[in-house]
């Protein structure tokens, strides 16, 4: 399991969830990896982790505090990476605000600050990370991009327009890199993901009804796992295997996405 060996990957929002399924999965495959999260106690947990697990294989993890909603924080992250490990092949755009889809509230409610929270982490958070890996991948021909993105906002689920347009935002931008990127050898895809989150477990405590309802209507019937379902795919789209793919979005969400799935829960006028 060595697709990845010798190469450098930047992860944010890894301290938990899908971003620490995917940075095990690509330090499983022998990629360096940096585990780029605000919380420090988080991220140097799953950075321990890692090197617990997969040290004897070689694998690498450095945790370096980063809040993706500062452009100076996310471009030092960067230049972090290339000063202590060398270099940076493979950047998962993963970080999410807190509270992550938005909270829940009506459109003709929502606050411009909630807005700009979401497009600060999820758009330019994104940008700031993809510009600054940019010309290091470019001097060596070959990079990865994967935008971590959601079928909330593919099928536009209701009281989440926050998530959802700040998302597809993020899914616009990493399509439009591919086409301007590939010639330099860099690959871009988006993947939507379903699993089991720390989001999904705050559905599943307070609207246990639409939690049901979605896994109801899902082919698989259960959330995916970070590491074992979502994981593989983006080590797959970091290797070189992937080098003929680019500007796609892939559901790796059990088939959710095949009729769609419910978003129920209803909010008073």
């Amino acid at each position: 399991m060595d697709r990845l060996k010798g190469r450098v990957a930047i992860v944010t929002g890894a301290g938990q969830g899908i971003g620490a399924g995917v940075a095990r999965a690509l330090a499983a495959e022998g990629a360096a990896v940096v585990i780029a999260n605000r919380t420090a106690e988080t991220g140097r947990e799953v950075a321990a982790g890692i090197e617990r697990d997969f040290g004897a294989t070689g694998a690498k993890a450095l945790f370096v505090a980063t809040d993706v909603a500062n452009e100076k924080s996310v471009r030092a992250t960067v230049e972090t990476t290339v000063a202590e490990l060398g270099g940076v092949d493979i950047l998962v755009n993963n970080a999410v605000p807190t509270g992550g889809d938005g909270g829940g509230t009506r459109l003709e409610n929502l606050s411009l600050e909630k807005i700009e929270e979401h497009v600060r982490v999820n758009y330019y958070g994104t940008f700031w990370g993809m510009q600054a890996v940019f010309p290091h991948m470019r001097k060596q021909q070959w990079g990865r991009i994967i935008t971590m993105c959601s079928l909330n906002g593919v099928n536009a689920h209701r009281h989440t327009a926050t998530y959802n347009s700040s998302k597809e935002a993020a899914r616009a931008l990493t399509r439009t890199a591919a086409v301007e990127w590939a010639k330099h050898g860099i690959t871009c895809n988006v993947i939507c993901p379903f699993a089991a989150t720390p989001s999904w477990d705050r559905l599943v405590e307070f609207v246990p009804e639409s939690a049901a309802s979605i896994l109801s209507f899902n082919p698989m019937g259960r959330p995916g796992d970070s590491e074992a379902d979502v994981g593989p795919l983006a080590a797959f789209l970091a290797s070189d295997e992937s080098r003929y793919i680019t500007g796609n979005t892939i559901h790796a969400d059990g088939g959710g996405h095949i009729n769609g799935v419910p978003f129920s829960f209803e909010l008073p006028d």
